[in-house]
């Protein structure tokens, strides 16, 4: 991929760019504020967790009609369209999961019910490499393991890429861009790359950008949410939350911003919380682009709700991509059910060994199990103090994860049983949902750079 601008003349003015979504089941409204108010030049929607893919994957599988992209695709899109289109505001998404191409066209389509012509619409794929990963990347990451030791259970398996094709969409006139798996912070790096003409080898700008990118590419936790504690940290209409503005320099700067009058706040607590967020080593944290480096940064409130950083440098980048593997593990079966009063703890106590006697005679085959109290063990576990305060309510939950769906099925047919053959006074939900589900591992390898070759189609409105 070229390392040029193209012939195109950057752009000396400050670049806006929006967050329009954290993850796949975020807010749509604080995208439609950004579409609306925000005087953007670029809108960027994040809705990929690690294990998305292989999700959608195992979907695929059993329902043909999904699609293969977010499902939020239409509420998201319809939301921000008529804004962004109207004030030419370019869109980057990930939003295509497996099939970005389906996402393109859905997207073009939307276009055209709005009447709106004319409008280049990329898709860019090449991360899905499950039918070569066994050859490629040799190892497994988190425990050494050859990555052959999975070829039974592998579904999925995409290589992280980088900002590069998303600028040679956008250098070859796309208006949006919609991508499968792309590291987050290379959605909001590439416009930079495009508008100042930063090369993609030059990784002290890369690193500020990838790092900027890092801040925005969570969405409403740079603007206070995830970061709320009442009485400790307090923001501003928690229920409100904005998504952040980055108001970015050529040279690499930035200000943190959100649209004026929404919720949350903009604070040096709250960027210094985000930008340390999931990062392992500040500097050194590992994209597909560059190694980012935080250690330099300086952080500045300049104004309400506007925090400077400036700092933010890089490393050159690695010469292989981080390749992320789906695989089925099983099965988890779940279900709980509820005490309340006095005396609810011991009710509970004695509710669990029932239920470990039960799977003994049924002869539940689990290869773990939990049988937890909601609100005194069920998230430190062994770690709860022996003193905790004894409950009012108690939630019973009880999970087993199995090798087959027939054992995971056990759980909720032994709940079931508690609610007249159980304990006094045993609160039990009728179970409308299905309560097993398949179980996706998330396993990690590296692949070399150059065996990972984007694709990018185009349609228009």
């Amino acid at each position: 991929m070229s390392d040029v601008d193209g012939g195109r003349t950057p752009r000396s003015r400050t670049l806006r760019i929006g967050s329009g979504a954290a993850w796949w089941g975020d807010r749509v409204e604080p995208a439609g504020l950004n579409a609306e108010q925000g005087d953007l030049d670029y809108l960027c929607f994040e809705t990929m967790a690690e294990a998305t893919v292989s999700a959608a994957q195992v979907r695929a599988r059993r329902d043909p009609s999904f699609a293969g992209y977010d499902t939020y695709l239409d509420d998201r899109m319809r939301a921000v369209l008529p804004a962004c289109m109207r004030r030419g505001t370019k869109i980057i998404s990930n939003q295509g999961w497996i099939n970005p191409q389906g996402a393109a066209e859905r997207i073009t389509a939307l276009l055209r019910e709005m009447g709106i012509e004319g409008v280049k619409v990329a898709a860019v794929s090449g991360s899905m490499i499950t039918d070569r990963v066994l050859s490629l990347a040799p190892t497994i990451l988190e425990n050494g393991q050859p990555t052959a030791t999975l070829r039974d259970t592998l579904i999925s398996a995409e290589a992280y890429m980088g900002a590069e094709p998303i600028v040679q969409a956008l250098r070859e006139g796309a208006q949006i861009v919609v991508t499968g798996r792309v590291a987050d912070p290379s959605l909001f790096l590439a416009p930079m790359m495009y508008e100042f003409g930063w090369s993609a080898l030059d990784h002290e700008k890369v690193g500020a950008g990838s790092g900027i990118g890092h801040l925005m590419e969570c969405g409403a936790q740079v603007t206070g949410g995830y970061f709320s504690d009442p009485g400790l940290k307090d923001v501003p209409e928690p229920w409100n939350f904005a998504f952040p503005i980055a108001e970015v320099e050529a040279d690499g700067s930035v200000v943190i911003a959100k649209v004026a009058g929404s919720g949350g706040a903009i604070t040096l607590q709250t960027v210094k919380e985000q930008m340390l967020y999931e990062v392992h080593d500040p500097a050194n944290y590992i994209t597909p682009d560059v190694v980012v480096d935080f250690t330099r940064a300086r952080l500045e409130q300049i104004g309400a709700d506007r925090v400077r950083v400036t700092g933010l440098t890089g490393k050159p980048r690695t010469s292989t991509l981080k390749v992320s593997m789906g695989c089925t593990e099983g099965f988890i079966g779940e279900d709980m059910f509820f005490y309340a009063g006095p005396g609810a703890l011991r009710r509970a106590q004695l509710a669990r060994r029932i239920l470990e006697e039960r799977f003994r005679i049924v002869k539940l085959e689990a290869e773990d199990m939990r049988i937890d109290f909601l609100g005194l063990n069920a998230i430190h576990g062994a770690a709860t103090p022996a003193d905790a305060p004894e409950p009012y309510e108690v939630a019973v939950r009880v999970a087993a994860r199995t090798k087959t769906r027939e054992q995971a099925l056990k759980v909720g047919r032994e709940v079931d049983g508690m609610a007249v053959s159980g304990v006094a006074h045993t609160g039990k939900r009728v179970p409308h949902q299905d309560r097993t589900r398949e179980v996706i591992g998330v396993w990690s390898s590296l692949v070399a750079r150059e065996q990972v070759t984007p694709q990018i189609d185009y349609f228009i409105s």
